[in-house]
């Protein structure tokens, strides 16, 4: 069973890249721990101020995803990926040496330059593997990667909580600039043959192409894949799905990291050991689900799994706030991420086997745009409600537009 993948590592440029976007994917997720322990030093309890540096994460995906694909075509692939976590490991260590000043604004710079430079290390990743591995074992080598991948983001999660509440901040960020310098250094040891047209003069030139590509061809496909989407019933249902669960996900993502802070009195260490149990019940719950999916009814699936995990997200947040255990705390995230997989995979799923492969690409580029910006608006809009209502009320609230929405869904027609 693992033979084939054996095979797969055994090719010297593949595993090199195998190891760096292991690195890589660690780092990105100590990066977001080290970053909600510096929001709850200088802003503790702080809803708002958590939305403000999260969203600099976002940002990027709407400026630069676009035309981000545009300079990887032309580029070196493999440089692309080594020199953007070579700059983000330069970017993230310049921040320790800054945390003494009494303005933020060029923390937040050089944290919004290391999501900038990490939007072009993804395609670039992507893009190269097929010139990696054989035609036969591209699927498996993309299965590896993404699986590894995910593996590696539970344990940054969970080590990360570790690394900022024992070793400190500063230290957390110098850490975390070894792993993405690390990850350049063992692309850099690839060995692969690259066309390459890039000269420095054609940076104005890309520029421009960059530009006319958003205004003529990205703003237009958008429009032309969210009527695409619109068209059917199915695919209708599940760009639907995909903005409530995502608006909601965002309405969610600060207050309940604020809930558990306060709740477990621990800025990371605790959020750290709640990530690895969703990340664990996400694993879990895709495999189950990809082993049975053919059995369901793909809306139902949808509806049944919201209806559970919302309901399960009321029932774990007013227990934990009446009765604080890190253990039933665990396990809850646990079994919330075991809910979740089936909605993700079935959507995803739903859009594939609905719409034609020719419009893969401009439809998914159009949800991956609405599910963005939806999860960015509804982070700020509670995160501004904190405000002035607690974290644990939001979280409820949002939790019974959830279970009203599946119950109204799975007691409407078509579910079959």
């Amino acid at each position: 069973m693992i033979g084939p993948y054996l095979k797969i590592l055994k090719k010297r440029s593949f595993s090199l890249l195998w190891l760096g976007q292991i690195v890589s994917q660690f780092g990105d997720r100590l990066t977001q721990m080290a970053l909600i322990g510096f929001v709850y030093r200088i802003a503790p309890h702080s809803s708002l101020s958590l939305a403000k540096i999260m969203s600099l994460a976002i940002i990027p995906v709407f400026i630069l995803s676009p035309v981000a694909g545009v300079y990887i075509d032309r580029w070196n692939k493999q440089r692309v990926m080594w020199v953007s976590d070579f700059l983000r490991g330069v970017f993230i260590l310049t921040i320790p040496f800054l945390l003494g000043l009494t303005s933020l604004l060029f923390i937040y710079v050089f944290i919004f330059l290391s999501f900038c430079v990490g939007r072009f290390f993804i395609p670039a990743k992507m893009a190269i593997v097929p010139s990696l591995v054989e035609k036969k074992e591209v699927f498996m080598a993309n299965s590896l990667i993404s699986t590894t991948a995910m593996i590696s983001a539970i344990l940054g999660f969970g080590l990360g909580g570790v690394i900022v509440e024992r070793l400190g901040i500063r230290s957390a960020f110098i850490i975390d600039a070894t792993t993405f310098f690390a990850s350049a250094f063992f692309i850099s040891l690839m060995r692969i043959k690259e066309k390459s047209w890039f000269r420095p003069q054609d940076i104005i030139e890309l520029s421009k192409k960059a530009i006319t590509e958003v205004k003529n061809s990205f703003i237009f496909d958008i429009k032309q894949g969210v009527k695409y989407l619109w068209k059917e019933q199915e695919t209708k249902f599940a760009v639907r799905t995909f903005f409530v669960l995502f608006s909601c996900v965002g309405a969610l993502y600060v207050v309940f990291i604020v809930f558990i802070q306060d709740t477990l009195s621990s800025a990371t260490l605790e959020l750290g050991k709640l990530a690895v149990g969703a990340g664990v019940g996400l694993f879990l719950g895709s495999l189950l689900y990809g082993r049975v999916a053919h059995r369901f009814s793909v809306k139902r699936v949808i509806n049944i799994a919201m209806f559970f995990a919302s309901g399960y997200l009321i029932f774990f947040v007013t227990l934990l706030r009446v009765t604080p255990s890190k253990n039933f705390a665990f396990f809850s995230c646990f079994l919330l991420g075991l809910f979740a997989a089936p909605i993700i995979i079935a959507v995803n799923g739903l859009i594939h086997t609905k719409s034609e492969d020719e419009f893969w690409g401009r439809t998914f580029s159009s949800l991956e745009v609405v599910i963005h910006f939806a999860f960015l608006i509804f982070m700020f809009i509670s995160s501004y409600l904190a405000e002035i209502f607690s974290p644990f009320t939001i979280i409820l609230f949002v939790g019974i537009i959830i279970f009203s929405f599946s119950l109204v869904s799975l007691g409407g027609k078509g579910n079959d």
